[in-house]
């Protein structure tokens, strides 16, 4: 299901706009002082996380590993320095997560900002770049905007993300995975060669301070 059928089907109406690239700020910059702080619909006591001693596999894998490291080879947002940050954090610095960035922290809907409950426990994140949000109608991304698109946003970012952190052969195992939003994740393929809902992970296994990223070329869709 496309995202714009996502919104049509929450009752939301679908305003008439112009180009898209100003619909979501590029400012990178995140912040806990939020107008509002969106919870999570799962209970952070719900959640699993990975198991004490668990091993993780040794640094990212996918296609698009040596692309992101030539494009990013240092720096705060590179693979080496996302590893100090929170995943919030960590992908502010990231020049190719800077719409995920801005969805949320505020700066597109000042009505959902997730940027302390995403630092503040363990997930696997599974984040779209900048080119996957380019691909969303710009008419659906300013509906989003609005107090009234305001859940819906966080239907669908929360649909990216699963409690606990899962490396790509766990993630390969799984075959399903359920996220915060409630919904499942199918997955396919092997650790360096994942498919998420038929998005393709372009890098995956990044690790943050307290997070797994998979970067991945599309928006991923809740079910209706």
């Amino acid at each position: 299901m496309s995202l714009v059928a996502l919104v049509s089907a929450a009752g939301l109406g679908l305003a008439a706009c112009g180009g898209g690239e100003d619909t979501a700020a590029t400012d990178t910059t995140t912040t806990s002082e939020a107008p509002s702080e969106t919870p999570m619909e799962t209970p952070m006591e719900d959640m699993e996380t990975t198991e004490p001693g668990m091993e993780m596999m040794a640094g990212p894998v996918g296609p698009g590993c040596a692309d992101f490291t030539e494009q990013v080879p240092d720096g705060e947002g590179s693979v080496e320095g996302m590893t100090d940050d929170p995943v919030a954090t960590a992908a502010s610095n990231n020049p190719l997560l800077t719409q995920l960035t801005a969805a949320v922290s505020g700066q597109l809907n000042p009505d959902v900002n997730l940027v302390d409950t995403l630092n503040g426990d363990e997930f696997t994140v599974f984040a779209p770049v900048d080119d996957a949000f380019a691909a969303l109608d710009p008419a659906t991304v300013e509906t989003l905007q609005t107090p009234e698109g305001a859940e819906t946003l966080t239907t669908v970012l929360t649909y990216h993300v699963v409690p606990g952190q899962m490396d790509p052969q766990m993630v390969a195992d799984a075959g399903t995975l359920t996220t915060v939003q409630g919904g499942d994740l199918e997955v396919s393929g092997e650790p360096d060669m994942l498919m998420v809902n038929g998005a393709n992970v372009i890098c995956g296994g990044v690790q943050t301070a307290n997070a797994t990223v998979y970067l991945i070329d599309g928006v991923l869709m809740p079910p209706a």
